[in-house]
């Protein structure tokens, strides 16, 4: 396959997830990603869980997953010389990404000013937890903070006593896939008409937008309509847990209807339009777990609910999801090399091109700083002496 990006080059600033996430799919795509870490300890989720080799804390799977495919170059942007290099390097880049806390790509001397005086058609964007404006551009942003701070969290809280902890680190991975989206817009710009562009993505916002129901409602004087959500079922079946919906098709109401064997339901006041079953759920529900315990096994119950034509499907852990063997078919884990493990088993890029899964461009860096000596030498031409008093001087540092 020929790779979309092949020849663009990405100047990778970014760490943890929402960034790294952005650039492992532009790497993934043939784009080359250099990522600038720092010297000795890296991007914070090299230390983190599983660790893949025995006695070494810098090669966890959260690491190798979003940052399979990039180069690593350990480069101390404290330092002015650090500083002359990273410069360097915009020059050479197409793309440069940064997910630090406003203002401290400038203090670094990597911001967009600094790094368009020299590349003036760059693509530069910034990925933050509220976005480069406004009262909130400096606070504290980790997913868990914009779940809260973007209302999602009071809407999942019910029937809770308390707001809940999500799980999913939905925030980063948003945002991510908007500034991936907002690059590759930005460089057809650039194709058609020479223009660089300064991008700038919030989590706060990407999370927002991706609420379907209440702030539509909010911004035009409806109520918020916090979970559980009405039509949605979750119920246990021969020691199983299942879901099916009843919401979100017009059919799907007369599909549920004629699987119960209850035509009255239909003509019944509580349940004849939207609004009202929403109104009565807890009783409708009740309806649709009581016939439910009726099937012996989730499996049979998935039968029936599938041959009505009723969306369904069984609640699966992470071991069953990753061994299923649709996700095999789509080649949704693929393996990557891995110096100790032979190799290690990562998640895909989450589309096709052309009917072929997309692959990961190559192993994650294995040591911070893997790839220092050869970018500098044979991406910006350094010649060896300076490499090495780089290296002296503790600006730079290479894989151990």
């Amino acid at each position: 396959m020929t790779q979309p990006f092949a020849g663009i080059r990405i100047l990778d600033f970014t760490r943890v997830l929402a960034g790294p996430y952005c650039t492992r799919l532009l790497a993934d795509l043939g784009a080359r990603v250099i990522k600038v870490e720092r010297p000795g300890e890296g991007d914070e989720t090299r230390h983190g869980y599983v660790q893949l080799e025995a006695g070494r804390t810098d090669q966890a799977t959260y690491f190798v997953r979003v940052n399979a495919g990039k180069l690593s170059v350990a480069l101390n942007l404290s330092a002015p010389a650090g500083r002359a290099v990273a410069l360097d390097l915009a020059r050479v880049a197409d793309v440069a990404v940064e997910n630090f806390v406003p203002g401290v790509a400038a203090r670094l001397g990597c911001d967009y000013p600094t790094l368009a005086a020299v590349r003036r058609d760059l693509v530069y964007c910034s990925i933050s937890g509220f976005g480069q404006t406004g009262p909130l551009r400096r606070h504290q942003a980790f997913a868990h903070i914009i779940h809260a701070i973007s209302g999602v969290m009071y809407l999942e809280q019910r029937p809770d006593p308390l707001p809940r902890v999500n799980y999913l680190q939905a925030a980063d991975v948003l945002a991510g896939s908007h500034a991936f989206g907002a690059i590759l817009a930005a460089l057809w710009r650039r194709q058609r008409t020479g223009q660089g562009a300064y991008l700038d993505v919030s989590m706060l916002e990407a999370l927002i937008a991706a609420e379907d129901v209440t702030f539509g409602a909010v911004l035009n004087g409806g109520e918020a309509l916090p979970g559980p959500r009405p039509g949605m079922v979750v119920h246990a079946v021969g020691g199983r847990f299942i879901v099916l919906q009843s919401v979100g098709a017009p059919e799907l109401w007369s599909r549920v209807v004629g699987v119960l064997d209850r035509p009255e339901l239909a003509t019944d006041p509580r349940f004849a339009t939207p609004a009202a079953r929403r109104q009565h759920w807890s009783e409708l529900s009740a309806i649709i777990c009581g016939w439910l315990d009726r099937f012996p096994t989730a499996e049979a119950a998935l039968e029936a609910l599938t041959a009505a034509r009723i969306p369904c499907g069984p609640v699966l852990s992470p071991g069953e999801v990753v061994s299923h063997p649709h996700l095999a078919e789509r080649g949704a884990f693929p393996a990557i090399a891995h110096p100790a493990r032979g190799f290690v088993r990562v998640t895909a890029t989450p589309f096709h091109i052309d009917g072929r899964p997309v692959a990961p461009a190559g192993p994650a860096p294995y040591r911070v700083g893997e790839h220092t000596h050869d970018v500098l030498r044979d991406v910006l031409g350094y010649p060896g002496v300076r490499i090495e008093e780089l290296e002296r001087s503790g600006v730079i540092s290479a894989a151990t």
